[in-house]
């Protein structure tokens, strides 16, 4: 049985295998954007992330033998958390859903949607609804205790923010029925996402425990929507929409399907490495 972290080094090494690829484009990038490596990086990643898709698309027999269903956390009636400017977390979920979705279409991996219209109210009735695909995950946006909020004024409303932490995390649970697919993913995922330059927040920590520290992979065994299915399943937070700048880096259409890209990858590498 592989583990979660042999998942997210095979991962990385076969990105690391195909770099060679992509040394002209990161070459041509950073000499086409001057005093902006990190634009570079960027071009670099997505040359590999392509790779990579190309690799994966050959390795799944038949085609589109994949279905991955994607929950939008949260709805219209239950809206979750509220950003520093007031924006509800549900419209977050939304937003990167269908981004989600393209990129993973875009690896050959049929995708189901779920809640997309946020009116599943019933938490166990969202893995009903994915029964028969090959993994589930749910997207979400972070919040902080409000202990550890702040108040502050923003076009005259009056909300609450921290910029304390910030950054992705995710969430498996110990009851789920197929535990070590759930973790072997979550890894993936994490693995990728660190490799596209996102940066994990910490401060879950120690009051949920780490199932992979390194990839910001943790334990959180009540969740309904992860432990009431059939199937394989991931909680991600993309991340914390009470920090004044990760909320508009969350909204940025580039960031976004740059985040997309990880997580699609992440998905494809533990999935078809699996079978």
């Amino acid at each position: 049985m592989k583990s979660s972290s042999d998942v997210a080094s095979r991962t990385v090494r076969l990105l690391d295998s195909i770099h060679g690829l992509a040394l002209d484009q990161r070459t041509e990038g950073r000499q086409s954007l001057g005093a902006n490596p990190s634009r570079g990086k960027i071009i670099s990643y997505r040359w590999i992330s392509q790779c990579c898709s190309i690799v994966l698309s050959l390795l799944a027999v038949p085609a589109c033998a994949l279905e991955v269903a994607i929950d939008v956390g949260h709805g219209i009636n239950d809206s979750g958390a509220i950003s520093a400017r007031g924006r509800s977390e549900f419209s977050f979920n939304q937003a990167l859903a269908p981004v989600l979705q393209k990129a993973l279409e875009g690896r050959g991996i049929g995708v189901r949607p779920v809640n997309f219209d946020g009116r599943i109210a019933n938490l166990r009735a969202r893995p009903a609804a994915a029964a028969g695909a090959d993994f589930f995950i749910s997207l979400h946006h972070d919040s902080l205790n409000a202990s550890e909020l702040e108040i502050w004024a923003w076009e005259g409303q009056t909300l609450t923010y921290s910029d304390r932490y910030a950054g992705y995390s995710l969430y498996v649970s110990q009851d789920n029925p197929d535990r070590s697919t759930s973790e072997r993913c979550a890894s993936a995922i994490g693995a990728m996402m660190r490799r596209a330059g996102f940066v994990p927040t910490r401060h879950h920590y120690p009051k949920r425990a780490w199932a992979d520290e390194t990839n910001a992979v943790h334990y959180y065994d009540n969740l309904v929507v992860l432990y009431r299915t059939t199937l394989p399943a991931v909680l991600f937070e993309a991340g914390v929409i009470k920090h004044r700048d990760e909320e508009l880096l969350l909204q940025d259409p580039e960031r976004m399907a740059r985040m997309a890209d990880a997580i699609a990858t992440g998905i494809a590498a533990c999935l078809y490495s699996g079978r």
